[in-house]
Order: C-alpha cells, then structure tokens, then sequence
C-alpha cells in the first residue's frame, strides 16, 4: 500500500449504500471538503446539507464524475461497484472485501492540521484502531494548536530571514519538542513571543 494525504476539497464522492458505514464515510470525506452523491434505494432522513441523494439502486452511471467511491452496499452491490470503478478509472474503498477495493482506509487521529494514521493494510483493523486510541490519548488537542503556531511563525521566517541555512535552523527548533511543554504549561501568546525573540 502507498500512504497519501488525498485533497478531497470541491471533487466529488460517491458512497454507494447509506447505511451506517456509509454514513460514517460520508462524514470523513464532507469533513475534508469533498462534495458528496449518496446512492441509495431507500429513503434516507438526516443527510447533511448539499449532499445529494440518489433514490435508486446502484448503477455504473452513478459513478460518472466522482474522483472516488465508497462502496458500502451488500458484497454482490459492492462488487459491481469495484468492476465500474476500475472500468471508469475511479478508486473504489470496498466496505465488505477491502482488497477487492483500490484503497483502504487507515485509522486516523487529527488534532486540527495535525494528522496521525495507522494502517495494516487491511490484515488487523481491530488492532488499528486499539493503537489509534493509545495515540489519541497521547497526542492531544495541543497539537492542533502548535501546527498553528508553527505554521504562523513558518511565514514570518520565510518572510524575514534571508538565509536559507538559518531558516532551516530556526524551523527545525520550532519544532522541538520543548516547545510543545512550554505551550501546555505557558499558552501561545507566551510561546510565540518567545519564538520570535529568537528569530
């Protein structure tokens, strides 16, 4: 498996079942800005805002146009699902056979910007996601807010110092780990001030 950060923001998804695992990938991917068409027979109630709706059962058609797919119908629907997909060129996660699928998807921790995921590639979800919770625990909201903070300082250096060596110093500092300390302990207002003095 290759590991990549995928930009979802405005492409289009198709999740093909909405039942609860499609709901649950419906969520992640509307959470990363994707746009979302939801193939389902049935009448689903609660679907957020903008997602589309497709009141039919699944057809090859319904794929036309998305970057990717979830198929999170029964085994015989999602089969079909992965055939139309490679057949169009779009990746397929499968729901019920995830090596018959393009992708499969790792567990995740995100704090802000700051994203953790832990795969098997498939072999032990369970055992994904016990060391999902044990990262959870250790890598807190604190992250989300030095990403930030990192990210801020970042432009100001790249903006104001000139030599690229020190620069490369100065952002490599930035991220050490007593930073991360000093901004539980002191806030961000305290921790940047600091880490401009330094620039």
């Amino acid at each position: 498996m290759f590991p990549v950060m995928l930009n979802l923001a405005g492409k289009l998804v198709a999740v093909v079942g909405g039942g609860p695992v499609g709901m649950r990938k419906l969520a992640a991917v509307l959470e990363c800005g994707a746009v979302a068409r939801v193939i389902d027979p049935r009448s689903l109630s609660g679907l957020p805002s903008g997602v589309r709706h497709v009141c039919e059962p699944y057809r090859a058609p319904h794929l036309d146009g998305a970057a990717l797919a979830f198929a999170c119908a029964p085994p015989e629907v999602n089969a079909r699902v992965v055939g139309d997909g490679r057949a169009r060129g779009v990746w397929v996660n499968a729901a019920t056979a995830p090596s018959d699928g393009d992708f499969t998807l790792p567990a995740v921790v995100r704090r802000g910007d700051f994203t953790l995921s832990v795969s098997t590639g498939g072999a032990a979800p369970a055992l994904a996601r016990r060391v999902r919770e044990k990262l959870e625990a250790e890598f807190d909201a604190t992250f989300a807010e030095w990403v930030r903070l990192l990210a801020e300082l970042r432009a100001e250096v790249l903006a104001t110092v000139p030599d690229e060596t020190r620069r490369r110093e100065l952002l490599d500092a930035f991220a050490d780990w007593h930073w991360l300390a000093r901004l539980r302990t002191e806030g961000a207002d305290a921790v940047r001030a600091a880490m401009r003095k330094s620039v």
